[in-house]
């Protein structure tokens, strides 16, 4: 049996599946991490000598821990789970989730209220 290690990838194009937002590719068999370790590596400024005698920067590594908000929110209560969230400078669930179902509502109406474009043409036909 092999390990999988998940890894963490990048579209290079804005109009991309995912936005630039980073993701991670899942095989059917595997899943979603319930949290990542990532290193942070930082240039100190400071050099030291490579194999071949030349500068190399020197990096510093520091270890950060990433969790699923979906595990958390299903294993905390809510009260917790603001806490979390607090920490994190999120605002409680309930005020975000008001806050997002209004912007939804708002795009809805400007997408009902914005003139259709080929219109004559049925989707998909020429």
């Amino acid at each position: 049996m092999s390990v999988w290690y998940p890894e963490i990838m990048y579209e290079e194009v804005e109009e991309g599946l995912s936005s630039k937002i980073p993701f991670i590719s899942v095989p059917p068999e595997e899943a979603m991490p319930q949290f990542l370790f990532i290193f942070e590596s930082r240039e100190t400024g400071e050099f030291e000598p490579g194999m071949d005698g030349e500068e190399l920067p020197v990096s510093e590594l520091d270890l950060h821990q990433y969790a699923n908000m979906a595990v958390l929110k299903a294993n905390l209560n809510a009260q917790d789970f603001d806490t979390v969230r607090a920490a994190l400078g999120l605002e409680p669930l309930a005020q975000a989730a008001a806050k997002g179902s209004r912007i939804t509502s708002r795009v809805i109406e400007n997408l009902d209220a914005a003139p259709a474009k080929n219109s004559e043409h049925e989707y998909g036909s020429d």
